[in-house]
């Protein structure tokens, strides 16, 4: 039972360690920004780093060598620039010096036009080799971004001006991108967010199911509010219980992918809002939406993420991955880890509407689920079979069979019929519970785990019993006992139950169940519950009163089990 445990939390371990954001200096989408996508503000204070060049003036076709120095620094992305253009291009081509710890991107399809690190590792002191094209510009201006550590780090920082040989230089024309990078303010809310006026005046979607964020802590709250004139934005305001971050996503069905995300991402105790593009199951790759969301205060309190902020309701040109609010999707809500920057998978199954919604229409308060239905009515069958139809048919076999003995039903004794009916319908319930998971996820599902293999056990025993019941001789034959105990001692050793004991618990210790503390309990309870050991003695004294008692609790306990499968 632990070695199973120990192996479903290594690989839902491994399924949530983060990733590392572009370590080995791939950083193309940064090259006309120069600025990384840490999720944080670059520092204002003076660079502790130099960028030389060894000439101050060039022809075409020469070579100049670049120097970046200064104090330890993991990565660079550093370019050639015309600082007399409003809009930054490239100029010429790089060539490296320590193809080791160096390399060569391609930006603008403009093969060699920047010069970027190859790993993390601590750099003191770059040296590259800057090739002057033919036709090259009056001035040259180099400028690198230096990454000390994830959160801190200095954008576009301003290296020498170089000039062609016989030009007068002009003054660089001055931009925005090239101030430094202002500190970010304190944006704090003024308190909790409020479900007063979903259905209303907002849309929402909430988790419990009418919960509020202002008195529930443990409560998931999204709303989505029209704004104008005339309805050009749409105001968003997410919260909920989480150490890393909180996202909503707008998709066009219920699997993940090809999704509209915004993620509330906590870094060092401050939030910030990022907007990115699902594709498959992958973390979220960065859009360039990230920078054009009109933000409004977010803050963490208490575990407790917050984040407001607006988007308008038709996607622009320059953002045209972004999904129309004027058509219906899918919600979805999910959480979890993060460190430094990247998430991590989300802790448990996201929040998911039971329908599409238009965010611009009528104001409407949503209900969610966390559980596929197939999978609801997987672990409902399940439970069916196990806790209720197969353990009375086999506490019938082990202490009934001298119970009814003259009487018969349908040429056979009652006890056997009973048996043989519960037993065969266990195993109907158990095939068709088997089949369901393998159509939800359209196949095998390896982020399952090792509960995908346990039940092909548990169904592979329970077909078995039938085959093994077939083979069994008559009860006069001198073979009775030979073809009978591969049949009878089978449910007493337990082996199909033992196996699907297993199978429940690391279901329930999977994300995608998140069954309550109370029900896990009653899980734990009703197995313990060993009916074919001590009430042996009851049976033979009170026949007629065990029965109804087994039936009954066993009745109970599945009743509330399955009345949290139907919550989830």
């Amino acid at each position: 039972m632990s070695q199973w445990c120990l192996s479903c939390f290594l690989l839902l371990l491994s399924l949530c360690l983060p990733v590392w954001p572009y370590p080995n200096g791939k950083v193309t989408q940064s090259c006309t920004s120069l600025e990384p996508y840490h999720h944080s503000q670059g520092q204002s204070s003076p660079s502790p780093y130099l960028l030389q060049a060894n000439a101050s003036s060039f022809s075409p076709g020469d070579h100049v060598e670049v120097t970046l120095s200064g104090q330890v620094f993991k990565g660079f992305l550093l370019q050639a620039r015309d600082p007399t253009q409003s809009v930054p291009s490239a100029v010429g081509s790089f060539s490296l010096t320590d193809p080791r710890s160096t390399q060569l991107l391609t930006c603008n399809k403009h093969q060699g036009s920047a010069v970027s690190h190859t790993s993390k590792s601590h750099k003191s002191l770059v040296r590259v080799i800057w090739r002057v094209p033919n036709v090259a510009p009056a001035q040259v201006q180099f400028f690198v971004t230096v990454v000390s550590h994830y959160d801190k780090y200095w954008v576009k920082v301003p290296g020498p001006i170089i000039t062609l040989h016989g030009v007068t230089p002009r003054p660089p024309v001055p931009t925005p991108s090239s101030a430094p990078t202002p500190k970010p303010t304190s944006s704090v809310l003024p308190g909790p967010f409020s479900s007063e006026g979903c259905g209303l005046s907002k849309s929402c979607l909430l988790d419990p199911p009418g919960c509020d964020p202002s008195h529930h802590p443990d409560c998931f709250y999204l709303s989505a509010t029209t704004q104008g004139p005339p309805e050009q934005q749409v105001l968003f305001e997410l919260s909920g219980p989480s150490k890393g971050y909180i996202a909503f996503a707008l998709s066009w069905d219920t699997w993940m992918g090809d999704d509209d995300v915004y993620l509330c991402l906590n870094e060092y105790g401050r939030v910030s809002v990022e907007a990115a593009i699902l594709r498959g199951r992958t973390p979220p790759k960065e859009s360039t939406q990230v920078r054009r969301l009109l933000r409004q205060p977010q803050q963490i309190t208490d575990g407790i993420i917050q984040c407001r902020f607006s988007r308008p309701v038709k996607p622009t040109n320059q953002d045209s991955d972004r999904f129309d609010l004027e058509q219906e999707y899918f919600l979805f809500v999910a959480n979890g880890p993060a460190y430094q920057g990247s998430i991590g998978k989300h802790s448990q199954q996201p929040l998911v509407s039971e329908g599409r919604v238009r965010l611009t229409g009528t104001p409407i308060t949503l209900r969610g689920s966390r559980g596929p239905t197939l999978l609801k009515v997987h672990g409902a069958l399940m439970l069916l079979a196990w806790m209720l139809t197969g353990s009375i048919g086999t506490f019938i076999a082990s202490f009934y069979k001298n119970e009814w003995a003259s009487h018969t039903l349908c040429g056979q004794k009652i006890w056997f019929q009973v048996h043989r009916g519960l037993m065969m319908l266990t195993v109907a319930l158990t095939a068709v519970g088997f089949c369901l998971p393998f159509v939800y996820r359209r196949g095998w599902s390896t982020p399952a785990g090792v509960h995908p293999y346990l039940g092909c056990c548990v169904l592979a025993l329970s077909l078995l019993q039938p085959i093994t019941a077939c083979a069994r001789p008559p009860p006069d034959s001198p073979r009775l006992l030979y073809l009978t105990h591969p049949h009878t001692y089978y449910p007493q050793s337990s082996a199909a139950a033992t196996v699907d004991t297993l199978s429940i618990f690391t279901a329930v210790s999977s994300h995608s169940v998140h069954l309550s503390n109370y029900t896990i309990c009653i899980l734990h309870y009703s197995n313990l519950l060993d009916f074919q050991s001590a009430p042996g003695q009851l049976c033979k004294s009170h026949p007629s009163l065990v029965l109804p008692v087994v039936v009954l609790g066993n009745l109970g306990l599945l009743s509330a089990l399955l009345s949290s499968v139907t919550q989830l």
